[in-house]
């Protein structure tokens, strides 16, 4: 074998050392590690607890079953699968410290993440459609998006969403780590693994930075586009009653929105995804276990037709 291919082969082999990683989570606070564990414990069994209800309610109750709870529940589904991605492994490290992760066991993490989180921005842009239809469309909303027409976009979302994430992951599969194998982070993010590649990562910088401009601008705008026909309808009505009527059930679904956008357009449209990582890992936990905390506890308060579904179930059960 001559030099050359000799250099080559320990190149090859320097580069496929890493064949898995730690998660580094909060090392500046691991000495609360048991209080955080319980704390996020008892948030994510919240969570849970409460998008199994709202789940439960719409699938129990033949009244909810329609184009606007369709869209709920799955959202719910969606959530709760989201979050059992992540929080899991940060309650393994709040326990014990730092944890190891297979390379493959890393990217499936990675992907089931991006891919769930696609799916709710997804479906938070065709609930905002739902409403725009119901509100400003009344007399061809039980046309327009009728049960069919509902679960073929629960399916677009589900699809698009799947198309988008495998070809990120397959570009991030084909990268080379043969340096340091600490990630900074308590889940598989993709902007610190790819921080800590020893390839050129530029290109695939880039398609994240796109795919998540192109994810959240297309929720966004649509979304946009939708409420801003509903204000102007609300505003139109005549009366003060049939306007706080309208609003109301828009108030849960705008509250949501404004929690959600702000966090993942702070955490993942910027060019570098190597900057500002420790900012980034504080973002994430606040969007993973904050906000989708508060989703189901808004849906439900705002929502006087699952208390209705909710207070009749109970009543059942006692019975």
């Amino acid at each position: 074998m001559t030099d050359r291919e000799t250099e080559v082969t320990m190149e090859v082999k320097n580069e496929t050392t890493i064949q898995e990683f730690v998660l580094e989570g909060f090392p500046a606070v691991q000495h609360l590690g048991k209080f955080l564990f319980l704390v996020h414990l008892l948030a994510y069994l919240a969570s849970i607890t409460g998008n199994m209800v709202i789940i439960t309610i719409t699938w129990v109750d033949h009244r909810l079953q329609t184009p606007m709870y369709i869209f709920l529940s799955t959202f719910s589904f969606c959530e709760s699968c989201f979050i059992t991605t992540v929080i899991p492994t940060l309650l393994s490290i709040f326990l014990s410290g730092r944890q190891t992760i297979p390379f493959t066991a890393c990217l499936t993490q990675a992907f089931a993440f991006l891919f769930l989180g696609s799916i709710i921005f997804f479906l938070m842009a065709v609930m905002s459609l739902d409403r725009h239809l119901a509100i400003c469309k009344p007399l061809r909303y039980p046309t327009v998006m009728n049960l069919r027409v509902s679960f073929l976009l629960v399916f677009f979302c589900y699809t698009l969403s799947f198309i988008f994430i495998t070809g990120l992951l397959v570009q991030v599969s084909q990268l080379s780590f043969c340096g340091p194998n600490v990630i900074s982070h308590f889940f598989c993010d993709l902007g610190a693994l790819i921080h800590l590649s020893c390839s050129d990562t530029r290109s695939v910088e880039i398609y994240i930075f796109f795919l998540a401009l192109l994810v959240i601008l297309i929720a966004l705008i649509l979304t946009f586009i939708a409420y801003s026909n509903i204000i102007v309808t609300i505003v139109r009505l005549p009366s003060a009653k049939e306007r706080q009527k309208a609003f109301s059930t828009c108030l849960s679904h705008l509250i949501v929105l404004s929690l959600m956008y702000g966090s993942c357009v702070f955490t993942y449209v910027k060019p570098k995804q190597t900057n500002r990582l420790d900012s980034n890992r504080e973002a994430a936990l606040v969007n993973t276990v904050v906000t989708l905390l508060l989703n189901p506890v808004i849906y439900t308060l705002q929502n006087k037709q699952i208390h209705q579904a909710l207070r009749k179930t109970l009543s059942r059960m006692r019975l």
